[in-house]
């Protein structure tokens, strides 16, 4: 995860539908190919994307079988007609008046963290963990009308969440998350029963969760335990993988100082930087589906029941369709085709949402820090994921250099 992308550039050249056997998947990487599989869920169905990559031990199976778990992916992993219904009913509630009603917050948070972290008397500070974490979490965690207290417990099970989905753990280190994902669920299950008291005691909840369930007692047709898993859904994607695109996103501005003198000069670029970032460094960079018939994907024959690794990383990258991939551009006239957020049907709900987020940041970071810069960028580490590409830190200075080794990458 460092650096995929020359291996990505090889596959997409020397076999870009490519069966591995390693995780028993075939890996697609080029963007044609990756987009008609998004767009073709009859065949290729989402059931499998929030599948395990490694199965379960015994032990945590017991022990999430013993708390109750029975979770199940709000959206990206349901198919039709299940998936249609729930996600009209939830799509109501994403609306650009829930999203304007949230701004003012995120910029107050925003300008609050990065002040704190400006505070540091050593003038260095890491972007990722003063800022980027909070903003994102503490957002989702007002839309489902949890206080911004609970952000490091919510993150605490966000993390199990990864790691026993798309991580490797061994038996014995599955053990821990499986107890934080009991908590988890428990918690969602808690928010619906909370919005059904205030429902019932004539209190208006003001937040997804409320809405949801006063929904429901209005005909919807979507069920608590759907509820609850939209929430256990949401409570992850809504700030994981915005804490990686804000976080990326200032990662490669920094590193591309020519760029980040662009914004600085014509802020109303901020849009295309983010879809630029999007294009060139996603949260995620790959994902699932599993085929039900016997079909082909790039004249590479495909059984029916495969499991398909769909590389968007690679298919953003893809100079069949972005001229000068490898370029860092945030002018570039196309970069809104990438595949970050999928495509069809389980294009991503909560997008402009965290490109609300990414935007407000990076407008209040060019007044706050205009002089903010990268420290080694080249040593960042990249988590150990099958398909989220998150750095562990973004170090920065907005003081002295402390030796010429330090800095952008010119």
């Amino acid at each position: 995860m460092n650096d995929p992308f020359p291996s990505y550039a090889a596959l997409r050249e020397n076999a870009p539908v490519m069966y591995d056997e390693s995780i028993g998947y075939f890996v697609v990487s080029r963007y044609d190919d990756t987009k008609a599989v998004f767009d073709n869920w009859k065949i290729f169905s989402s059931e499998n994307a929030q599948m395990p990559v490694r199965p379960r031990g015994p032990e945590a199976t017991q022990i999430m079988n013993d708390g109750g778990f029975t979770a199940y992916s709000g959206l990206s992993a349901r198919i039709p007609p299940e998936h249609t219904r729930m996600r009209a009913i939830v799509q109501k509630e994403f609306t650009p008046r829930r999203y304007k009603s949230l701004e003012p917050t995120i910029r107050e948070n925003t300008q609050r963290l990065l002040q704190q972290m400006l505070a540091h008397a050593d003038a260095r500070g890491d972007f990722l963990k003063d800022v980027a974490v909070d903003i994102p979490t503490i957002t989702i965690l007002g839309l489902l009308g949890v206080g911004p207290e609970m952000v490091s417990t919510y993150k605490k099970w966000s993390d199990s969440r990864a790691a026993m989905t798309w991580g490797d753990l061994s038996d014995d280190e599955q053990v821990p998350h499986a107890h934080n994902l009991v908590d988890y669920w428990t918690e969602c299950l808690r928010l619906v029963a909370n919005a059904h008291e205030q429902l019932a005691a004539g209190t208006n909840g003001d937040n997804l969760v409320f809405d949801l369930v006063q929904a429901q007692s209005t005909g919807s047709e979507i069920s608590d335990h759907e509820i609850a898993s939209v929430c256990y859904s949401l409570l992850f994607a809504g700030h994981e993988t915005t804490t990686t695109l804000i976080s990326n996103t200032i990662r490669e501005l920094l590193t591309h100082p020519a760029e980040w003198k662009k914004l600085q000069e014509d802020p109303s670029l901020i849009p295309s930087a983010i879809d630029e970032t999007l294009r060139f460094s996603p949260s995620i960079v790959g994902w699932r589906r599993k085929a039900l018939e016997d079909t082909e994907i790039g004249g590479v024959a495909i059984p029916k029941g495969s499991n398909i690794l769909l590389l968007m990383g690679s298919a953003n990258r893809d100079p069949g369709t972005f001229e000068d991939p490898e370029t860092f551009d945030i002018t570039r006239i196309n970069a809104r085709n990438h595949l970050s957020f999928g495509f069809g049907i389980h294009y991503c709900l909560g997008n402009m949402l965290a490109k609300m987020q990414d935007k407000i940041v990076v407008e209040e970071t060019l007044k706050a820090a205009p002089d903010l810069r990268i420290l080694h960028p080249e040593a960042i580490i990249f988590g150990d994921n099958l398909s989220f590409r998150a750095p562990t830190s973004v170090p920065v200075t907005w003081g002295p250099l402390a030796n010429a080794s330090e800095g952008a990458v010119k």
